[in-house]
Parts: C-alpha cells; sequence; structure tokens
C-alpha cells in the first residue's frame, strides 16, 4: 500500500496574484469615466534583485503599464526601444479586470493622446462622428 504525500501549503502572497499574459496584456485602458486610455502593450516589472527590502524568492513586481506604436513590430518583428514606450505608474491603476481601468482622468495621462487625436481628426470627420447614437 502506497502512503499518500501531501504538498505544503502554498505561502501566503500580500495583494493580488496575476498572470500577465491572461490578465493584462492587450487589455483596453479606461479612466473612471469609462473613456479610452490605450492598450497594455508591456509591463515594466522590478525584481527581487532590484529591492533589498523584498525576498529573493518572491515574484517580480509591476511598476508600470507600457504602451506605445507597437504594431509594426508585431507585423515585422523585432521590439520598439524602451525610449518610445508610454509609462503608466502601477499606482494608478484601480481595477485589473475584463478592462484595465485606472483611476486618474485620461486627459492626464500621456498615453490617451493617440485616442485623442484619432476622436478629433478621424472620428469627427465622419458623418454622425461626434455625438451618441440615438
Amino acid at each position: 500500500m502506497t502512503q499518500k504525500r501531501h504538498l505544503p501549503p502554498a505561502p501566503a502572497v500580500a495583494g493580488r496574484v496575476l498572470d500577465a499574459g491572461l490578465d493584462l496584456l492587450d487589455r483596453q485602458i479606461l479612466d473612471p469615466d469609462a473613456v479610452p486610455v490605450s492598450t497594455v502593450d508591456d509591463l515594466e516589472l522590478t525584481t527581487p534583485d532590484d529591492l533589498e527590502h523584498l525576498d529573493p524568492d518572491s515574484p517580480p513586481i509591476i511598476e508600470s503599464l507600457l504602451t506605445g506604436p507597437i504594431l509594426l513590430t508585431r507585423v515585422f518583428g523585432g521590439r520598439l526601444p524602451d525610449s518610445r514606450f508610454i509609462r503608466i505608474p502601477w499606482k494608478v491603476v484601480a481595477d485589473p479586470g475584463t478592462v484595465v481601468r485606472v483611476g486618474v482622468a485620461a486627459d492626464s495621462l500621456d498615453a490617451s493622446w493617440t485616442e485623442r487625436w484619432m476622436r478629433d481628426h478621424v472620428i469627427a470627420r465622419i458623418p454622425g462622428g461626434r455625438h451618441d447614437p440615438e
């Protein structure tokens, strides 16, 4: 007869554990008024080696959500230089759910300039594009 082995309980983790590939990447970012800001293209992480007060075995910590003009890199390959990414600090993220909600207005973030430009220069020129449908 074989004995059953019991696994030790998982260690307690302070905060919420996220799977970046499933819970964050390619999610739309909305401000408190549900105004689109951008999408999450990448993440900026801090490893336990960078912070001395963390246990070396602890998981990485999210510093910022990164967004930027990555369409061409997805089509042709490669990676944008870090200077081309726009950073949204993790401390302004209010809810990483189906969409990532931030707790600040979209106009206060540099990442929303493309949404504002598209709204003002493209969508507004389409007949009926200046108001909500009735």
